[in-house]
């Protein structure tokens, strides 16, 4: 990866390199695996679903070879078919990071057919770009292409290619964080010429720092463990390890400690996480509620419920809190697995713990319950209010549904004034918003109809979540249940002309509607 404060010499070597990993991988690819028509053999991995096509990326490994080497592959790449993404399809998923409207403009002619096969016009695209573009929107593009769970895989081999054109930006600012981000990405793709070289310069300006160079091993354990890097982790685990040898700092052997338990537990080894939690004791290290929820998180995770129950049981003896954050992956977990009686009891059971329910635990319990689900398919006959719905649960759903609606959730989600009564979705999934708009309607209707002294605000708004402050294009899902909603109850309110992610009325005519 060139970077800026090289001489010629140096550059040319750091090329030589980049070289080197891509045929390395081009010959990986086309010699020694079997390529399918949607499956390029180096993008298969534990975090690309199988029904997830890849695009014409893959032509993209000849990028910078010698015109010699491209021709002498091209011969081998093309008997295989490309599978291109539609514009529709360049959205952000839940939990990457979510892409600026510049960047989807850009990913989206990223995407293009027209650009397969053309490493030319693709690099002229990037710089164009870059150049074109403020610091925040270029940033912000990479940063999603380096995520994890970014809904642009197809793209995610670009993102060192627009990392180099970053670093000859003006505004660019050397990031440890970053580089741990793109070095993971690039064990991801078993580009490892490149990712040690990337990773032996970043070495080399931060090891004389102990604490920088700490936070930045921690960093890539955890990102290489995100990105399911089994050599990268292993590797950056090991390095972490002789920083905890050597070092005399607290504060550095209680985040490398924090970072390996959190990068097992990504890895799906939580029993080693716990280990090392052990170790941590042996070092007179006290364990935090951190590194405790992560190996109760690992474990649900993989299903094993006594070994989650039995960390949560540890916290409690070790004097840790159960919190919102922790019942909420004990809910995650059980619904991971259909577990539904375990989420009824352990709902009952935060009653115990005076432990308050979120928009999260909404989101977490609703979305495993299948007749919610199902009944969502077809907003035309969906039930319009809690009497309808609940008939229709089996046990376990309609015990969750009472739990939930027993809650403070959609009191802290409204807000009640003379000038304005506003229920907010944001942050609410499908099935969330459903039950809490059902709720909503019987809650208004009793403030109207049994308090009296109830004040009826001007406005009345229902802020659905995609609006003119909305990033994620396309229409929705929510919004549309709001609408069909709205208008199987013959309800007043319209879309807002100023906000067309909000519904809104005069209070009064929303009253007449409710109390008739």
């Amino acid at each position: 990866m060139l970077e800026k404060g090289f001489t010629a010499k140096q550059r040319q070597t750091r090329y030589e390199l980049k070289m080197a990993a891509l045929v390395q991988t081009v010959h990986g690819v086309v010699v020694t695996r079997t390529l399918s028509l949607a499956y390029p053999a180096t993008f298969v991995s534990r975090h690309i679903p199988q029904n997830q096509m890849i695009s014409s990326h893959n032509r993209q490994f000849l990028f910078a070879l010698p015109q010699r080497l491209s021709q002498g592959v091209c011969q081998d790449l093309s008997n295989v078919s490309w599978t291109y993404r539609t514009k529709r399809e360049v959205l952000c998923k839940a939990g990457a990071v979510p892409l600026m409207k510049q960047g989807h403009q850009f990913l989206s002619s990223l995407s293009s057919p027209a650009l397969a096969g053309d490493p030319p016009a693709t690099n002229r695209l990037i710089k164009k770009f870059v150049a074109a573009s403020p610091k925040s929107v270029a940033l912000n593009v990479l940063s999603h292409l380096l995520s994890d769970n970014t809904s642009h895989p197809h793209l995610s081999y670009f993102a060192p290619q627009l990392y180099l054109e970053i670093t000859e930006a003006s505004w660019f600012d050397w990031n440890p964080k970053l580089i741990g981000e793109l070095v993971s990405l690039l064990n991801k793709q078993e580009r490892f010429v490149e990712s040690e070289t990337l990773l032996s310069t970043a070495v080399s300006r931060l090891e004389s720092n102990e604490r920088d160079f700490a936070l930045f091993l921690c960093n890539l354990v955890e990102s290489n463990s995100k990105q399911g890097s089994i050599q990268g982790f292993s590797d950056a685990c090991s390095r972490l390890r002789e920083i905890i040898q050597r070092s005399s700092s607290v504060y550095v052997k209680t985040q490398a400690y924090k970072s390996m338990v959190s990068g097992l537990c990504n890895m799906d080894q939580p029993l080693d996480a716990e280990r090392v939690i052990e170790e941590m004791r042996m070092e007179t290290i006290k364990p935090g509620l951190f590194e405790y929820k992560s190996v109760l998180y690992g474990y649900g995770r993989l299903g094993l419920f006594d070994d989650m129950n039995r960390i949560v049981h540890r916290m409690e003896t070790q004097g840790h809190k159960i919190d919102t954050v922790c019942s909420n992956m004990v809910l995650s977990s059980y619904g991971a697995h259909d577990a539904l009686p375990q989420m009824g009891s352990w709902l009952q059971k935060l009653k115990g713990y005076n432990v308050p329910l979120s928009i999260r635990t909404y989101n977490s319990v609703l979305n495993s319950c299948p007749t919610i689900i199902s009944l969502l398919k077809d907003l035309d006959s969906c039930p319009l209010s809690l009497s309808e719905l609940l008939p229709i649960l089996n046990e376990d759903e309609a015990l969750l549904v009472r739990e939930l609606t027993q809650s403070l959730v959609l009191d802290e989600a409204i807000e009640w004034n003379a000038v304005e009564g506003k229920l907010d979705l944001h942050g609410m999934h499908l099935s969330a918003s459903y039950l809490i708009m059902l709720q909503w309607m019987d809650e208004t209707r009793l403030r109207f109809s049994e308090d009296k002294k109830c004040v009826v605000p001007a406005e009345i708004v229902v802020v659905s979540g995609s609006g003119k402050h909305s990033n994620v294009r396309g229409e929705s899902p929510v919004k549309a249940m709001v609408k069909k909603i709205m208008v199987r109850t013959k309800s007043p309110m319209r879309i807002d002309r100023k906000n067309v992610g909000s519904f809104i009325a005069k209070g009064k005519n929303v009253k007449e509607w409710l109390c008739k």
